[in-house]
């Protein structure tokens, strides 16, 4: 599993989905395609959706900040 770290390319918005996709080794579409069917649910998905895209630094800061 790599770092959790939103990537500066194949990002559609904020790069979380990407981010995930890459975590847990599946493609972005697949994992798109998983948050918009759970927008289906009640939740706050949206609010860990921006929640996420805040905390999760980009990829080029986190290769700056790495040891």
């Amino acid at each position: 599993m790599s770092s959790l770290a939103r990537p500066t390319h194949g990002r559609m918005i904020g790069g979380v989905c990407a981010a995930l996709a890459r975590r847990f080794d599946t493609s972005a579409t697949t994992m798109r395609v998983i948050f918009v069917l759970s927008c289906l649910l009640p939740g706050p998905q949206f609010l860990l959706y921006i929640a996420l895209w805040i905390l999760l630094p980009s990829e080029d800061k986190a290769a700056r900040t790495a040891w």
